[in-house]
Protein backbone atom coordinates (compact mmCIF):
# COMPACT_ATOMS: atom_id res chain seq x y z
CA UNK A 1 0.00 0.00 0.00
CA UNK A 2 2.87 2.31 0.91
CA UNK A 3 4.56 1.58 -2.45
CA UNK A 4 1.35 2.35 -4.35
CA UNK A 5 0.92 5.63 -2.50
CA UNK A 6 4.55 6.56 -3.16
CA UNK A 7 4.34 5.75 -6.90
CA UNK A 8 1.39 8.08 -7.54
CA UNK A 9 2.54 10.84 -5.20
CA UNK A 10 4.21 14.00 -6.52
CA UNK A 11 5.78 16.47 -4.12
CA UNK A 12 5.39 20.22 -4.48
CA UNK A 13 9.02 20.49 -5.60
CA UNK A 14 8.54 17.89 -8.35
CA UNK A 15 5.31 19.53 -9.48
CA UNK A 16 7.02 22.93 -9.81
CA UNK A 17 9.87 21.33 -11.78
CA UNK A 18 7.40 19.65 -14.19
CA UNK A 19 5.42 22.89 -14.66
CA UNK A 20 8.60 24.89 -15.37
CA UNK A 21 9.78 22.30 -17.92
CA UNK A 22 6.34 22.19 -19.62
CA UNK A 23 6.26 25.97 -19.92
CA UNK A 24 9.72 26.07 -21.57
CA UNK A 25 8.98 23.28 -24.06
CA UNK A 26 5.52 24.50 -25.11
CA UNK A 27 6.81 28.08 -25.49
CA UNK A 28 9.58 26.87 -27.82
CA UNK A 29 7.20 24.71 -29.88
CA UNK A 30 4.69 27.56 -30.25
CA UNK A 31 7.51 29.88 -31.38
CA UNK A 32 8.63 27.36 -34.02
CA UNK A 33 5.07 27.14 -35.34
CA UNK A 34 4.86 30.94 -35.53
CA UNK A 35 8.21 31.07 -37.42
CA UNK A 36 6.89 28.59 -40.02
CA UNK A 37 4.48 31.34 -41.13
CA UNK A 38 7.40 33.25 -42.66
CA UNK A 39 8.84 30.44 -44.81
CA UNK A 40 6.62 28.06 -46.84
CA UNK A 41 9.54 25.60 -47.15
CA UNK A 42 9.06 24.79 -43.45
CA UNK A 43 5.60 23.31 -44.02
CA UNK A 44 5.55 22.14 -47.66
CA UNK A 45 6.73 18.62 -48.50
CA UNK A 46 6.05 15.75 -50.96
CA UNK A 47 3.83 12.69 -50.63
CA UNK A 48 5.63 9.33 -50.54
CA UNK A 49 2.72 7.92 -52.57
CA UNK A 50 0.69 10.42 -54.68
CA UNK A 51 -2.33 8.06 -54.48
CA UNK A 52 -2.70 8.81 -50.76
CA UNK A 53 -4.75 11.70 -49.35
CA UNK A 54 -2.97 11.68 -45.98
CA UNK A 55 0.18 9.99 -44.69
CA UNK A 56 0.87 9.73 -40.95
CA UNK A 57 4.63 9.23 -40.63
CA UNK A 58 5.87 8.44 -37.11
CA UNK A 59 3.51 11.02 -35.56
CA UNK A 60 4.06 11.78 -31.86
CA UNK A 61 1.45 13.88 -30.05
CA UNK A 62 2.10 14.49 -26.36
CA UNK A 63 0.24 16.32 -23.60
CA UNK A 64 2.39 18.22 -21.11
CA UNK A 65 0.38 17.69 -17.92
CA UNK A 66 1.01 18.57 -14.26
CA UNK A 67 2.05 14.98 -13.49
CA UNK A 68 4.33 14.47 -16.51
CA UNK A 69 4.25 13.96 -20.28
CA UNK A 70 1.32 11.86 -21.54
CA UNK A 71 2.31 10.12 -24.80
CA UNK A 72 -1.20 9.98 -26.27
CA UNK A 73 0.03 9.20 -29.81
CA UNK A 74 3.54 7.78 -30.06
CA UNK A 75 5.07 6.84 -33.41
CA UNK A 76 1.91 6.29 -35.47
CA UNK A 77 2.32 5.22 -39.13
CA UNK A 78 -0.51 4.69 -41.62
CA UNK A 79 -1.93 6.16 -44.82
CA UNK A 80 -5.38 7.01 -46.16
CA UNK A 81 -5.60 6.20 -49.92
CA UNK A 82 -7.76 8.31 -52.24
CA UNK A 83 -11.47 7.41 -52.50
CA UNK A 84 -11.29 4.82 -49.70
CA UNK A 85 -12.54 4.38 -46.12
CA UNK A 86 -9.98 3.68 -43.39
CA UNK A 87 -11.38 2.50 -40.06
CA UNK A 88 -9.34 3.34 -36.94
CA UNK A 89 -10.36 1.04 -34.06
CA UNK A 90 -9.32 0.43 -30.47
CA UNK A 91 -10.54 0.86 -26.92
CA UNK A 92 -11.26 4.25 -25.36
CA UNK A 93 -8.10 6.24 -24.68
CA UNK A 94 -5.93 4.46 -27.28
CA UNK A 95 -5.26 7.66 -29.28
CA UNK A 96 -7.82 7.45 -32.12
CA UNK A 97 -9.38 10.89 -31.62
CA UNK A 98 -6.04 12.54 -30.74
CA UNK A 99 -4.65 11.28 -34.09
CA UNK A 100 -7.53 12.96 -35.95
CA UNK A 101 -7.26 16.16 -33.88
CA UNK A 102 -3.53 16.28 -34.70
CA UNK A 103 -4.46 16.19 -38.41
CA UNK A 104 -7.01 19.00 -37.92
CA UNK A 105 -4.65 20.97 -35.63
CA UNK A 106 -7.44 21.13 -33.04
CA UNK A 107 -5.40 19.94 -30.06
CA UNK A 108 -5.82 21.86 -26.84
CA UNK A 109 -2.72 23.99 -27.07
CA UNK A 110 -0.29 24.84 -25.61
CA UNK A 111 -0.43 21.71 -23.40
CA UNK A 112 -1.17 19.40 -26.37
CA UNK A 113 1.57 19.38 -29.01
CA UNK A 114 2.58 17.27 -32.01
CA UNK A 115 6.28 17.02 -31.17
CA UNK A 116 7.55 14.68 -33.89
CA UNK A 117 6.90 13.05 -37.24
CA UNK A 118 5.04 14.32 -40.30
CA UNK A 119 1.37 14.43 -41.29
CA UNK A 120 1.40 14.91 -45.05
CA UNK A 121 -1.80 16.17 -46.69
CA UNK A 122 -2.00 15.86 -50.48
CA UNK A 123 -2.75 19.21 -52.16
CA UNK A 124 -3.35 17.42 -55.47
CA UNK A 125 -0.67 19.30 -57.45
CA UNK A 126 2.30 17.09 -56.63
CA UNK A 127 3.11 18.86 -53.38
CA UNK A 128 1.80 18.43 -49.85
CA UNK A 129 1.45 20.28 -46.55
CA UNK A 130 3.18 18.94 -43.46
CA UNK A 131 0.28 19.64 -41.09
CA UNK A 132 2.57 19.47 -38.03
CA UNK A 133 4.24 22.78 -39.03
CA UNK A 134 1.46 24.37 -41.09
CA UNK A 135 0.57 27.86 -39.76
CA UNK A 136 -2.95 28.79 -38.65
CA UNK A 137 -3.55 31.01 -41.71
CA UNK A 138 -3.24 27.99 -44.03
CA UNK A 139 -5.08 25.62 -41.65
CA UNK A 140 -8.11 27.95 -41.61
CA UNK A 141 -8.38 27.49 -45.38
CA UNK A 142 -8.03 23.69 -45.13
CA UNK A 143 -10.36 23.00 -42.19
CA UNK A 144 -13.95 22.63 -43.35
CA UNK A 145 -12.94 23.14 -46.97
CA UNK A 146 -10.57 20.26 -47.79
CA UNK A 147 -10.51 18.36 -44.47
CA UNK A 148 -13.79 18.14 -42.55
CA UNK A 149 -14.67 16.51 -39.25
CA UNK A 150 -17.96 15.07 -38.02
CA UNK A 151 -17.58 15.42 -34.28
CA UNK A 152 -18.26 12.73 -31.72
CA UNK A 153 -21.31 14.10 -29.91
CA UNK A 154 -24.14 15.64 -32.00
CA UNK A 155 -25.93 16.80 -28.83
CA UNK A 156 -23.11 19.23 -28.01
CA UNK A 157 -21.40 19.80 -31.39
CA UNK A 158 -24.02 22.35 -32.50
CA UNK A 159 -24.29 25.87 -31.04
CA UNK A 160 -27.59 26.04 -29.08
CA UNK A 161 -28.14 29.78 -29.66
CA UNK A 162 -27.95 29.82 -33.48
CA UNK A 163 -30.47 28.45 -35.96
CA UNK A 164 -29.49 25.44 -38.07
CA UNK A 165 -29.42 27.49 -41.28
CA UNK A 166 -26.99 30.03 -39.80
CA UNK A 167 -24.60 27.30 -38.67
CA UNK A 168 -24.37 25.69 -42.12
CA UNK A 169 -24.30 29.09 -43.87
CA UNK A 170 -21.27 30.11 -41.81
CA UNK A 171 -19.06 27.34 -43.24
CA UNK A 172 -20.08 28.06 -46.85
CA UNK A 173 -19.63 31.85 -46.45
CA UNK A 174 -16.21 31.44 -44.82
CA UNK A 175 -14.73 29.40 -47.67
CA UNK A 176 -16.72 31.00 -50.53
CA UNK A 177 -16.76 34.78 -49.84
CA UNK A 178 -17.75 35.48 -53.47
CA UNK A 179 -21.14 33.75 -53.05
CA UNK A 180 -24.26 35.89 -52.54
CA UNK A 181 -26.66 35.37 -49.60
CA UNK A 182 -29.20 33.73 -51.91
CA UNK A 183 -26.60 31.29 -53.29
CA UNK A 184 -25.40 30.43 -49.78
CA UNK A 185 -28.95 29.70 -48.62
CA UNK A 186 -29.60 27.64 -51.76
CA UNK A 187 -26.45 25.58 -51.10
CA UNK A 188 -27.47 25.07 -47.43
CA UNK A 189 -30.91 23.81 -48.45
CA UNK A 190 -29.25 21.48 -50.98
CA UNK A 191 -27.05 20.07 -48.19
CA UNK A 192 -30.08 19.53 -45.91
CA UNK A 193 -31.79 17.66 -48.73
CA UNK A 194 -28.62 15.66 -49.46
CA UNK A 195 -28.44 14.35 -45.86
CA UNK A 196 -32.03 13.12 -46.05
CA UNK A 197 -33.99 15.90 -44.29
CA UNK A 198 -37.43 16.16 -45.90
CA UNK A 199 -38.62 19.39 -44.25
CA UNK A 200 -35.52 21.38 -45.25
CA UNK A 201 -37.15 24.84 -45.18
CA UNK A 202 -38.57 24.20 -41.70
CA UNK A 203 -35.34 22.74 -40.28
CA UNK A 204 -33.36 25.69 -41.74
CA UNK A 205 -35.20 27.99 -39.26
CA UNK A 206 -35.05 25.64 -36.24
CA UNK A 207 -32.72 25.63 -33.23
CA UNK A 208 -30.73 22.45 -32.35
CA UNK A 209 -32.88 21.65 -29.30
CA UNK A 210 -35.92 21.24 -31.57
CA UNK A 211 -34.31 18.28 -33.37
CA UNK A 212 -33.78 14.64 -32.38
CA UNK A 213 -30.32 13.05 -32.03
CA UNK A 214 -30.45 11.50 -35.49
CA UNK A 215 -31.48 14.80 -37.09
CA UNK A 216 -28.69 16.65 -35.28
CA UNK A 217 -26.18 14.07 -36.51
CA UNK A 218 -27.40 14.71 -40.07
CA UNK A 219 -26.89 18.46 -39.53
CA UNK A 220 -23.31 17.78 -38.33
CA UNK A 221 -22.73 15.78 -41.52
CA UNK A 222 -24.24 18.58 -43.64
CA UNK A 223 -21.86 21.12 -42.00
CA UNK A 224 -18.86 18.82 -42.58
CA UNK A 225 -19.71 18.19 -46.24
CA UNK A 226 -20.89 21.68 -47.20
CA UNK A 227 -17.68 22.46 -49.12
CA UNK A 228 -17.17 18.98 -50.67
CA UNK A 229 -13.97 18.10 -48.76
CA UNK A 230 -11.28 15.69 -49.98
CA UNK A 231 -11.14 13.97 -46.58
CA UNK A 232 -13.99 13.40 -44.11
CA UNK A 233 -13.04 12.50 -40.52
CA UNK A 234 -15.97 10.75 -38.84
CA UNK A 235 -15.23 10.57 -35.11
CA UNK A 236 -17.61 7.91 -33.76
CA UNK A 237 -20.51 9.36 -35.80
CA UNK A 238 -23.09 6.84 -34.52
CA UNK A 239 -22.22 6.60 -30.79
CA UNK A 240 -25.26 8.49 -29.47
CA UNK A 241 -27.79 6.99 -31.88
CA UNK A 242 -30.06 3.96 -31.79
CA UNK A 243 -29.38 1.01 -34.09
CA UNK A 244 -31.84 1.83 -36.90
CA UNK A 245 -30.63 5.45 -37.13
CA UNK A 246 -27.00 4.20 -37.03
CA UNK A 247 -27.60 2.15 -40.17
CA UNK A 248 -29.17 5.15 -41.95
CA UNK A 249 -26.25 7.45 -41.01
CA UNK A 250 -23.64 4.93 -42.19
CA UNK A 251 -25.47 4.38 -45.50
CA UNK A 252 -25.69 8.15 -45.89
CA UNK A 253 -21.95 8.61 -45.27
CA UNK A 254 -21.08 5.87 -47.76
CA UNK A 255 -23.34 7.37 -50.46
CA UNK A 256 -22.04 10.91 -49.88
CA UNK A 257 -18.43 9.70 -50.02
CA UNK A 258 -19.11 8.21 -53.47
CA UNK A 259 -20.96 11.32 -54.67
CA UNK A 260 -18.21 13.71 -53.54
CA UNK A 261 -15.35 11.33 -54.48
CA UNK A 262 -13.91 11.79 -50.98
CA UNK A 263 -12.00 9.60 -48.52
CA UNK A 264 -13.22 8.79 -45.00
CA UNK A 265 -11.23 8.31 -41.81
CA UNK A 266 -13.74 6.45 -39.65
CA UNK A 267 -12.93 6.44 -35.94
CA UNK A 268 -14.93 3.96 -33.88
CA UNK A 269 -14.78 1.18 -31.29
CA UNK A 270 -17.69 -0.63 -32.95
CA UNK A 271 -16.24 -3.47 -35.02
CA UNK A 272 -19.59 -4.02 -36.74
CA UNK A 273 -19.49 -0.48 -38.17
CA UNK A 274 -15.95 -1.01 -39.46
CA UNK A 275 -16.80 -4.38 -41.04
CA UNK A 276 -19.66 -2.79 -42.98
CA UNK A 277 -17.87 0.34 -44.19
CA UNK A 278 -14.06 0.20 -44.15
CA UNK A 279 -11.72 -0.81 -46.96
CA UNK A 280 -8.70 -0.73 -44.63
CA UNK A 281 -8.47 -1.09 -40.84
CA UNK A 282 -5.91 0.37 -38.41
CA UNK A 283 -5.90 -1.12 -34.88
CA UNK A 284 -4.51 1.16 -32.16
CA UNK A 285 -3.46 0.31 -28.61
CA UNK A 286 -1.95 2.66 -26.00
CA UNK A 287 -1.09 5.34 -28.57
CA UNK A 288 0.50 3.03 -31.15
CA UNK A 289 -0.65 1.13 -34.24
CA UNK A 290 -0.41 -2.59 -33.45
CA UNK A 291 -1.92 -3.91 -36.68
CA UNK A 292 -3.11 -2.59 -40.05
CA UNK A 293 -4.37 -4.17 -43.23
CA UNK A 294 -7.42 -4.60 -45.45
CA UNK A 295 -10.76 -5.15 -43.71
CA UNK A 296 -10.78 -8.77 -44.91
CA UNK A 297 -7.32 -9.45 -43.45
CA UNK A 298 -8.11 -7.89 -40.07
CA UNK A 299 -11.49 -9.60 -39.68
CA UNK A 300 -10.69 -13.02 -41.16
CA UNK A 301 -6.97 -13.32 -40.30
CA UNK A 302 -6.29 -11.14 -37.20
CA UNK A 303 -2.63 -11.43 -36.19
CA UNK A 304 -1.97 -9.31 -33.09
CA UNK A 305 -3.19 -10.80 -29.75
CA UNK A 306 -4.96 -7.50 -29.01
CA UNK A 307 -6.89 -7.62 -32.30
CA UNK A 308 -7.79 -11.26 -31.60
CA UNK A 309 -9.01 -10.19 -28.13
CA UNK A 310 -11.14 -7.41 -29.66
CA UNK A 311 -12.73 -9.90 -32.06
CA UNK A 312 -13.49 -12.33 -29.21
CA UNK A 313 -15.05 -9.49 -27.16
CA UNK A 314 -17.68 -8.94 -29.85
CA UNK A 315 -20.99 -10.70 -29.08
CA UNK A 316 -22.20 -13.08 -31.82
CA UNK A 317 -25.89 -13.23 -32.76
CA UNK A 318 -27.42 -16.61 -31.88
CA UNK A 319 -24.47 -17.76 -29.77
CA UNK A 320 -25.21 -18.42 -26.09
CA UNK A 321 -22.43 -17.73 -23.56
CA UNK A 322 -22.39 -17.53 -19.76
CA UNK A 323 -20.41 -14.31 -19.84
CA UNK A 324 -18.86 -12.05 -22.50
CA UNK A 325 -15.12 -12.31 -23.06
CA UNK A 326 -12.96 -9.43 -21.86
CA UNK A 327 -9.23 -8.86 -22.26
CA UNK A 328 -7.62 -9.30 -18.81
CA UNK A 329 -5.49 -6.60 -17.16
CA UNK A 330 -5.39 -2.88 -17.91
CA UNK A 331 -3.57 -0.39 -20.14
CA UNK A 332 -0.16 0.77 -18.80
CA UNK A 333 0.21 4.23 -17.23
CA UNK A 334 0.50 6.72 -20.16
CA UNK A 335 2.92 8.91 -18.18
CA UNK A 336 5.40 6.04 -17.68
CA UNK A 337 5.06 3.62 -20.59
CA UNK A 338 7.26 0.46 -20.46
CA UNK A 339 10.15 -0.05 -22.89
CA UNK A 340 8.81 -3.47 -23.97
CA UNK A 341 5.60 -4.41 -25.84
CA UNK A 342 2.74 -2.41 -24.26
CA UNK A 343 0.42 -5.42 -24.49
CA UNK A 344 2.85 -7.95 -22.97
CA UNK A 345 1.42 -7.86 -19.43
CA UNK A 346 -2.08 -8.64 -20.76
CA UNK A 347 -1.07 -11.14 -23.45
CA UNK A 348 -1.62 -14.91 -23.27
CA UNK A 349 0.56 -15.61 -26.33
CA UNK A 350 3.96 -14.28 -25.22
CA UNK A 351 7.20 -15.79 -26.56
CA UNK A 352 10.87 -15.52 -25.54
CA UNK A 353 11.49 -12.44 -27.72
CA UNK A 354 8.70 -10.54 -25.92
CA UNK A 355 11.13 -9.92 -23.02
CA UNK A 356 13.11 -7.59 -25.27
CA UNK A 357 12.38 -4.10 -26.59
CA UNK A 358 9.13 -2.94 -28.22
CA UNK A 359 8.48 -5.08 -31.36
CA UNK A 360 9.04 -3.58 -34.83
CA UNK A 361 6.37 -3.33 -37.52
CA UNK A 362 6.47 -6.64 -39.41
CA UNK A 363 5.00 -7.06 -42.90
CA UNK A 364 3.26 -10.44 -43.18
CA UNK A 365 1.64 -9.78 -46.59
CA UNK A 366 1.62 -6.95 -49.16
CA UNK A 367 -1.04 -5.04 -47.22
CA UNK A 368 -0.91 -6.61 -43.74
CA UNK A 369 1.45 -5.23 -41.05
CA UNK A 370 1.60 -6.24 -37.37
CA UNK A 371 3.76 -5.28 -34.35
CA UNK A 372 4.23 -8.70 -32.74
CA UNK A 373 7.33 -10.87 -32.25
CA UNK A 374 5.37 -14.04 -33.07
CA UNK A 375 5.70 -13.10 -36.77
CA UNK A 376 9.35 -11.98 -36.61
CA UNK A 377 10.79 -15.01 -38.44
CA UNK A 378 8.09 -15.43 -41.09
CA UNK A 379 7.57 -11.72 -41.88
CA UNK A 380 9.73 -8.75 -42.94
CA UNK A 381 10.65 -6.31 -40.12
CA UNK A 382 10.07 -2.74 -41.35
CA UNK A 383 11.31 -0.61 -38.45
CA UNK A 384 10.51 0.47 -34.92
CA UNK A 385 8.09 3.23 -33.86
CA UNK A 386 10.15 6.18 -32.66
CA UNK A 387 9.33 8.06 -29.48
CA UNK A 388 10.51 11.62 -28.96
CA UNK A 389 12.75 12.34 -25.99
CA UNK A 390 11.08 15.49 -24.64
CA UNK A 391 14.29 16.54 -22.85
CA UNK A 392 15.90 16.99 -26.28
CA UNK A 393 13.18 19.41 -27.39
CA UNK A 394 14.76 22.22 -25.37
Amino acid sequence: MAEKKKSSYISGKESRKITKFNRKVTKKLEKERADANKDPNLYTTKMQDPDNVVEFDNVCTYFFSDVGVVKAVDGVNFSIPKHSTVGVVGESGCGKSVTSLSLMQLLQRPSGQTVGGEIRFNKGDGTAYNIVNTPNVIMEKLRGNEISMIFQEPMTALNPVFRIGQQINEVIELHNPEMSEEDVKKRTLEMLELVGIANKEGVYEMFPHELSGGMRQRICIAIALACSPTLIIADEPTTALDVTIQAQILDLLQNLKDKLNSSIMLITHDLGVVAGMADYVVVMYAGRVVEKGTAEEIFHHPAHPYTIGLMKSKPVVGQKVDELYNIPGSVPNPVAMPDYCYFRDRCDRTCARCKGEYPPEIRISDTHVVSCYRYYDEGTPLGYPKSVNVEELL
